[in-house]
């Protein structure tokens, strides 16, 4: 008998849940231990259900209440909820739940649970690190130094002290890197559509427009959603009027820049680095400029959650299921209106 299929599936008088997800994010986001104490609380089979393994036998769905789900989740639209009924709760451990969480699912009435704060941390310090090698132009000095195969003279650079972090966007992410930040003497300006002067008093940060954020920082970190107002937000103009030897770091989604103008601003300005952790499209095309200019760094989209960081993810969902098995708020729910604005905006996919 297939192990996979329902009639194998054993469910006695506990909460009812499912491990929603791939096969290999199951062993990162829910460890042994996860496992372990996710078992202790629902009833549920120790295994995944893959996408494919749901399309082929939707009625494993049937009793459940409650979802562990996180990369590679199914997607939870009208067909799905039909073999879902008494669905309530979807604990999602990983990041956006855009191609996750359609309009049907919104207005359905169930309830998502995102474990975005915990995927920002690894995101946060990996910004941080950036940032200081960008004010220190390490990047810069070391590829020189390497190419040269000789000692690299230092030239100017803005250095850690009293210079401008400028912050495209003021969700989670940027948040914990400002309270990182705070360690420096640094000036924090920061551009955000939807925040109020109240909000960056709060924080500690002076709101500008884009461009005199792009105009006046030493370094710049990019930490919008992608949107469709946001898409291309970052174009040549902007880049062109950066600061002498300053950095742009981005770890958002690829496609806020308009790559080639970005290529094009590169050509032009040696002094300027960026620092590129996605890119648009990913992996870039081959052949392309973005592998070869020396003041473009790419990292393999790694800032977010790599290995033992996953792990997180799936604590703090088991941390959401034992808030609302208690009564009390989900702390880090995320509402259909909380989605419009954000990264959970539902995609076509």
């Amino acid at each position: 008998m297939n192990k996979h299929n329902s009639s194998a599936v054993h469910f006695n008088s506990r909460p009812k849940a499912l491990f929603a997800l791939g096969r290999q994010e199951f062993l990162w986001i829910y460890g042994p231990d996860e496992r372990r104490d996710i078992a202790a609380l629902c009833d549920l089979p120790d295994q995944p259900f893959t996408r494919d393994m749901l399309a082929q036998n939707p009625d494993i769905l049937n009793p459940v209440e409650y979802l562990f789900s996180g990369w590679g989740a199914p997607r939870i639209d009208a067909a799905f909820l039909r073999h879902a009924p008494q669905l309530k709760v979807v604990f999602y451990g990983a990041g956006s739940l855009a191609t996750v969480a359609t309009d049907a699912a919104w207005n359905s009435g169930i309830r998502f649970s995102s474990a975005a704060f915990a995927n920002s941390i690894p995101v946060a310090e990996y910004s941080m690190a950036m940032i200081v090698m960008g004010l220190k132009q390490i990047w810069h000095h070391a590829l020189r130094t390497r190419e040269l195969k000789a000692w690299s003279t230092p030239g100017n650079f803005p250095g850690c002290y009293r210079s401008v972090v400028g912050l495209v966007s003021l969700g989670t992410i940027a948040r914990l890197l400002i309270e990182k930040l705070r360690k420096y003497d640094l000036q924090i300006i920061a551009y955000d559509a939807f925040a109020t002067p109240r909000q960056a008093d709060e924080l500690g940060v002076e709101l500008v427009s884009l461009p005199e954020l792009f105009s006046r920082s030493d370094v710049i970190s990019l930490h919008t959603p992608l949107l469709a107002e946001t898409r291309g937000m970052v174009n040549g103009a902007l880049m062109a009027t950066m600061q002498p030897n300053a950095t742009l770091i981005n770890t958002s989604r690829g496609a806020i820049i308009n790559e080639p103008e970005l290529i094009a601003v590169a050509r032009k300005r040696p002094d300027l680095q960026f620092i590129l952790d996605v890119t648009d499209p990913e992996p870039p095309v081959p052949g392309s400029d973005i592998f070869t200019l020396s003041n473009i760094v790419l990292t393999p989209h790694i800032a977010g959650s790599q290995d033992r960081e996953c792990a997180r993810m799936g604590r703090l969902m088991i941390e959401e299921f034992n808030r609302y098995r208690s009564g009390r708020p989900l702390e880090f729910e995320v509402t259909a209106k909380m989605a419009h604005n954000s990264i959970h905006r539902p995609v076509a996919v």
